[in-house]
């Protein structure tokens, strides 16, 4: 898996979306709610494009992370994919899908940490 290139797409989209919810959605993104959670889903969209690339040099020089990568490219889709679609005006229930995306996102966090520990621990041994 080349996790750069993956990092790459994911803030390619992170940007797009951000752009669309700013200039092109303005009468379905009124003020309020929806608004806000289209804001919450590009910042965090964004965020994990940065853990990405994070992890993509991980992986480029110790050959672990992976499960990290995994873990953010799912939580991004599951937790902004979710709230995107809340933003459009989606049924209510995708909210209660949300949480296992950041569940997901947290996951790659803690994934991110042991990998690096491993790898500090290898290192010094």
């Amino acid at each position: 898996m080349n996790w750069m290139r993956i990092a790459a797409v994911v803030g390619f989209t992170g940007v797009t979306l951000g752009a669309f919810g700013a200039h092109g959605l303005e009468s379905v993104l009124s003020v309020g709610e929806r608004s806000e959670w289209w804001g919450t889903a590009v910042d965090y969209h964004m965020w994990h494009a940065l853990a990405l690339l994070g992890v993509g040099w991980m992986v480029e020089r110790t050959g672990r992370g992976g499960a990290a990568g995994w873990c953010f490219l799912l939580g991004v889709t599951v937790f902004s994919g979710t709230l995107y679609g809340l933003g459009l005006g989606g049924p209510r229930w995708l909210g209660a899908i949300t949480p296992l995306g950041g569940v997901l996102l947290l996951s790659g966090w803690v994934c991110l940490g042991l990998g690096a520990r491993a790898t500090a621990t290898s290192a010094d041994g």
